[in-house]
């Protein structure tokens, strides 16, 4: 066998073992919690996609660093989340944000993120992010 299979096979061994994020020794994560003003609880059954993303580039799609989806199963505000990332992935010319959406169990959009929450780079924090979310409809 070559190295480069090997290597393949060990690389695979551990995704499934640790996750796609569990291989990388050096990681990093943002943390705090997901509000909204209104006075209404989430559906049991709605899901919070939260993601850092590369927002560097005006005329092109945010490159997404780092994501997770939380199950509502009846939480609710102050939902607390922590989003893995590898630090190499990180350039620190760029400029990084958070994004959350929250949906119903048909995909129906319920709430979204519509403020710039700025992270990780050019002093700006990495711990207790809040981020505000908007009713949507």
């Amino acid at each position: 066998m070559t190295s480069y299979k090997i290597l393949g096979i060990i690389s695979m061994i551990c995704i499934l073992l640790f996750g796609a994020y569990g291989c990388v020794s050096n990681q990093a994560s943002v943390t705090g919690t997901i509000t909204y003003r209104e006075r209404m609880a989430l559906p049991s059954d709605a899901t919070i996609q939260v993601q850092i993303q590369d927002v560097s580039l005006a005329d092109a799609p945010a490159e997404i660093i780092g994501d997770m989806t939380i199950p509502a199963e009846g939480k609710q505000v102050r939902i607390p989340y922590e989003v893995k990332y590898n630090p190499e992935n990180i350039q620190e010319n760029h400029s990084y944000s958070m994004s959350v959406r929250i949906e119903d169990s048909s995909g129906k959009l319920l709430f979204i993120s519509d403020t710039h929450t700025p992270v990780i780079t050019r002093g700006n924090p990495t711990q207790d992010v809040e981020i505000v979310v908007v009713p949507v409809g």
